[in-house]
């Protein structure tokens, strides 16, 4: 992975990526996002204009039967912005169309984002992988633990409480290790229970963690068991929030704060946050009012005035323009032209294996994101092991991940790629989408 990165960032000292310092003004589609990553024809990078045509002929079919609302697709190769189209609508209800500008709540998008932020507090000295996380939330010194019992005799489910084996670590927020667990997720009865009990999971406002202080957030969380061991099993959870408010401890700054000085500014990624201004509300993309496969009412997090706490693990809004500015400083080995946010050997060690054979993986990252397997999970996103297993296009080391309301992005070193994938449509054909988008960005590959 190391070698990797360093080559594209070799291959680039002939190539000049002008980044706008202090960027104020909001985005307005590829023009603006041009003067970040230079525009350039597909060709010029070794894609075909033809075979790229081709997710524009798909999407727009998606959209005419009803199955999609809107998307907005971006790639970028050889540290130039290759491909930048919208689909559909950005209020199915409204009618308005969508636009490469559109805002969208990028949910579990966020989760690399306090990723990064929890790794630049690594570098400041602030934080090591190996704290244990009651450092700096004191709640969680000494978690219980639920023990599911299977009763073979009467086939059922039984569980008990036990304490935590050893501390969670700021190393088991990032991997998703720690034994917490999502209540729309979690297999684990009572611990669900509990989570709802404490009001940090809601079954009609599905991972929306917005309307708690951070301090009650903590409090509330600290009290419910954990669904296992820490270090023992990866399980997606409610971790990254966690994450966030270790991040605010480290830090002294509210979350959305720090990431805005040390992340957002610096890459002039001027529509991300935990809110939308009033002024970019009509910018902000709307999914379809009922689920077109269930029937059901879609419902998803009103962004619309700044949260009681910014949720490190699904809270984000952002534009296609700025995930893929974030996408191309983690390719770039953590810069972005003159700009500097991490260490070259931080992205490395971010985008490395950190399951290893150790940790049980019930439900692998890439069949929960894409339903394949042949992912494993470094420090806030999934990665790829190798060219084979996944049944969907690819390299090693490629690392990715998504959200709830079907955003998805992923960076590939060894193609020197990245693309992202805006959509609000939270339904369970947002793994077919990211599947769908992504072969067809590799087919396009011709040198």
């Amino acid at each position: 992975m190391t070698r990797s990165i360093s080559g594209v960032a070799a291959r680039r000292s002939t190539q000049t990526l002008r980044h706008l310092a202090g960027v104020t003004l909001l985005c307005t589609g590829m023009a603006a996002f041009a003067q970040a990553l230079p525009a350039t024809s597909p060709e010029d990078v070794g894609l075909s204009t033809g075979r790229l045509d081709r997710i524009g002929m798909l999407m727009r079919e998606e959209v005419r039967a009803g199955r999609l609302p809107g998307a907005v697709v971006m790639v970028a190769r050889r540290g130039r912005l290759a491909y930048a189209q919208a689909f559909g609508r950005r209020d199915p209800e409204g009618g308005s169309t969508m636009t490469t500008d559109s805002i969208f709540r990028i949910y579990s998008m966020t989760k690399p984002l306090v990723s990064v932020a929890a790794m630049l507090l690594v570098e400041d000295g602030k934080l090591q992988l190996t704290d244990p996380v009651s450092k700096f939330l004191p709640a969680f010194d000494a978690p219980q633990v639920s023990v599911a019992h299977v009763d073979a005799e009467f086939a059922r489910i039984t569980y008990s409480r036990t304490t935590a084996t050893r501390p969670m670590t700021v190393h088991d927020l990032l991997r998703h290790t720690a034994g917490l667990a999502y209540g729309e997720i979690t297999q684990n009865a009572p611990v669900k229970k509990a989570l709802e009990e404490a009001g940090v999971f809601k079954p009609t406002s599905e991972f929306d963690a917005r309307d708690l202080a951070p301090d009650e957030q903590t409090a509330r969380l600290a009290k419910v068991p954990l669904a296992h061991q820490p270090g023992t099993v990866w399980e997606y959870s409610l971790a990254s929030d966690v994450l966030g408010r270790v991040v605010e401890k480290a830090s002294g700054q509210r979350l959305g704060d720090f990431l805005a000085d040390r992340l957002f500014r610096p890459l002039g990624m001027a529509d991300t946050g935990f809110a939308v201004p009033a002024a970019a509300l009509p910018r902000l993309a709307q999914p379809f009012a009922k689920d077109p496969g269930t029937g059901q009412p879609v419902r998803l997090a009103d962004v619309s005035s700044l949260p009681a706490a910014d949720s490190g693990g699904a809270g984000a809004v952002s534009t296609a323009a700025d995930y893929l500015r974030f996408g191309q400083m983690l390719l770039e080995g953590g810069k972005l032209g003159d700009t500097r946010v991490l260490s070259r050997t931080t992205v490395a060690l971010m985008a490395s294996d950190h399951l290893g054979t150790r940790i049980a993986v019930p439900v692998t990252p890439g069949e929960l994101l894409l339903g394949t397997p042949g992912y494993t999970f470094g420090l806030g996103f999934a990665v790829r092991q190798g060219q084979g297993v996944a049944g969907v296009h690819g390299s090693p080391g490629e690392f990715m991940w998504g959200g709830y309301a079907g955003t998805y992005f992923w960076v590939d070193p060894q193609e020197d790629l990245v693309g992202v994938y805006m959509s609000q449509a939270p339904g369970a054909m947002r793994q077919y989408y990211r599947r769908l988008v992504k072969n067809l960005v590799y087919q396009a590959i011709v040198e």
